[in-house]
């Protein structure tokens, strides 16, 4: 098991994959984070779980990939600090010390070491029993996209308005490192996340952002910077 300061290559167990849903639209998505690398040899397993995750309608999955493991032979091209710095976050604030590739966060809340397909569809649906606290809804015109979002309940505290584009689907061929000679398929790969906003959680907040490209844009509302995601809505 590769070992790094503040990060830990993950053991994997494989299992099938139990995620047959309805085919009717969701409006509560429940937001999967897959913090992964394509220098990590634990995380293609996990890597097919998003790509499979793709047949949920109330599932958002976000791939993260990190750049701490670009040291050891190949460079992940879609590595990023930030996505590390996100990681190490959801570390400190449940009190772990490292952080793991792969790694998955539901809701920003319930960790995931590995991929557990069936732990994951237990989280998921836990997820998804939780009561209602935030509504959020999303509009493109043209290039401006609309956020609009209302507190269902008080006492929520203050959060944080992500906006994400996603990446939908990219294959890459892994010449070096620990996945050398591997051709192994991406999707929903996160890039341009920012914070747009602190939002105080009591008088409704209406933005507008100017957006372009036909990217899929992805709104998530948190509490504090990496607490517990409220609601979250997609655009492709």
């Amino acid at each position: 098991m590769s070992r790094i300061s503040f990060a830990l290559a993950a053991t994997l167990i494989n299992a099938p994959l139990l995620f047959a849903q309805p085919a009717s639209a969701e409006q509560r998505p429940v937001v999967v984070e897959l913090f992964t690398s394509q220098g990590c040899s634990s995380c293609p397993p996990a890597d097919t779980l998003m790509v499979q995750l793709e047949e949920r309608d109330d599932v958002i999955g976000i791939a993260l990939h990190v750049d701490y493991w670009d040291y050891i032979g190949w460079k992940d091209a879609f590595g990023d600090p930030a996505h590390a710095a996100r990681q190490r976050a959801y570390a400190r604030e449940a009190g772990r010390r490292s952080i793991y590739t792969p790694e998955m966060i539901v809701n920003g809340q319930t960790d995931i070491v590995g991929a557990k397909p069936m732990v994951l569809s237990k989280a998921i649906a836990e997820h998804k029993a939780q009561p209602v606290q935030v509504d959020l809804d999303i509009a493109r015109v043209g290039d401006t996209l609309t956020i609009e979002v209302q507190s269902l309940q008080g006492g929520l505290g203050p959060m944080s308005v992500h906006m994400l584009r996603l990446i939908p689907e990219q294959t890459t061929e892994i010449t070096r490192g620990e996945n050398i000679g591997k051709t192994i398929a991406y999707r929903n790969i996160a890039h341009d996340w920012a914070v747009l906003e602190t939002w105080d959680g009591k008088a409704p907040l209406r933005l507008t952002r100017q957006i372009n490209g036909a990217a899929p844009v992805v709104v998530l509302i948190q509490s504090g910077q990496a607490g517990r995601i409220v609601a979250a809505a997609q655009l492709d």
